[in-house]
């Protein structure tokens, strides 16, 4: 906290809200959309302060706490967001997907995943570096850090020596938006979507972590042996996009696999609910929010053994090891042919996924900041 002189503490909390206005939502998007929505709702007099890079926040936020726009073309966070909490310093600040600033007012921060550190190779060196150097920072300056998951917190404490009582586990939540959708819908989705055939679905930005060469192999086993689904992937292009499809390619389905490129949200439960089977076959996930998207949905789900995806699907979904390409192949066949599997992959993960909920994520994340800002509390709203 050198180099900008402080200003008296106000007796708000500062949340980095530069995620809500991105357009295409991702994972860290999506939770800060979700968390600081079931926050508004929850709390919509509270004495939070949203800073923002846009001139406006959306609409569901406009009218439950106090905006402050400060856009700015370049290093938003370490130059803008230091001169505005230091020149008019939050009790708290929170940063739910981003890096504490250089200057700073006390901070809770979210760290997501080091999947840096698990999966290299799914990174550029200059990426690695840049993620280690600013999780690194934030871990250290941060008075408290909130992890969705426990491999996050323990990675945190084995790999950059955090005290395990500075990290809470506040895992993710599953918008109700998601839930079966009719036979209308669904087949609307495929006309839409041009899907005439039954599909294994893929939900994640194309980048190699998410191992969807590894799946077009396991599918290119099945169609030999009669199985008629083709590969859908929902996903944006990511880093190494190009050479992902290249090794899909190379596996000689290519004619069998779709890419739909990013999938608005409000067409996914319809995809979900179509697909036979919905497969998570990453190297590593910090959390896997599609597993539980899918699963609310009443798609069955296959997941990896790595990272938190057996963590968050507990015993609601088949789990096998992505490193053996016959593992994968085994869970896809077994899940298509058996139908009681199927049922009883569908029951456990509709009543699994009911557990996560965004109103938790929030009520448990305002009670955190609360507690660490200081600020004076009684028995009613907004606290």
């Amino acid at each position: 906290m050198t180099g900008l002189r402080f200003g008296r503490r106000e007796p708000v909390i500062g949340i980095d809200a530069s995620r809500l206005n991105v357009a295409h939502r991702t994972g860290t998007e999506t939770y800060t959309w979700e968390t600081l929505r079931a926050m508004a709702e929850l709390a919509p007099g509270a004495p939070i302060r949203l800073y923002l890079n846009a001139e406006r926040a959306p609409d569901s936020f406009r009218q439950s706490w106090e905006e402050r726009p400060i856009p700015f073309p370049r290093f938003w966070t370490h130059a803008r967001l230091s001169f505005e909490v230091a020149k008019h310093p939050p009790a708290l600040l929170w940063v739910p997907a981003h890096v504490i600033p250089l200057n700073h007012p006390k901070s809770v921060v979210t760290i997501h995943d080091l999947g840096y550190l698990h999966h290299p190779e799914g990174h550029t060196a200059k990426q690695r570096r840049t993620l280690d150097r600013t999780t690194r920072w934030s871990s250290r300056v941060a008075e408290h850090i909130i992890a969705i998951s426990e491999i996050t917190k323990r990675d945190l404490i084995d790999r950059y020596g955090v005290r395990p009582e500075k990290v809470t586990v506040i895992p993710h939540g599953v918008s109700d938006r998601f839930a079966p959708a009719g036979d209308e819908a669904i087949a609307s989705l495929r006309d839409r979507y041009h899907l005439d055939r039954p599909y294994v679905l893929a939900v994640g930005t194309v980048q190699p972590r998410k191992n969807y060469a590894g799946l077009a192999r396991a599918m290119a086993t099945i169609a030999e042996d009669g199985f008629p689904h083709q590969l859908v992937i929902a996903g944006k292009p990511g880093w190494l996009a190009d050479q992902v499809r290249a090794e899909i390619g190379a596996t000689g389905i290519r004619d069998d696999v779709r890419f739909l490129n990013y999938v608005p949200e409000s067409d996914l439960p319809a995809l979900y609910s179509g697909a036979d089977l919905v497969a998570f076959p990453s190297w590593f996930e910090g959390f896997g929010l599609p597993a539980l998207e899918a699963m609310r949905c009443g798609a069955p789900v296959i997941v990896s053994d790595r990272g938190s995806l057996p963590e968050i699907v507990g015993d609601a979904a088949i789990v096998f090891d992505p490193g053996t390409d016959g593992e994968l192949t085994e869970a896809i066949s077994r899940v298509l042919t058996d139908q009681a599997l199927r049922d009883d992959l569908v029951a456990r993960g509709l009543a699994h996924s009911a557990t996560f909920t965004w109103q938790a994520t929030a009520e448990k994340t305002l009670a955190l900041l609360a507690e660490h800002a200081g600020l004076p509390r009684d028995s009613t709203p907004p606290w």
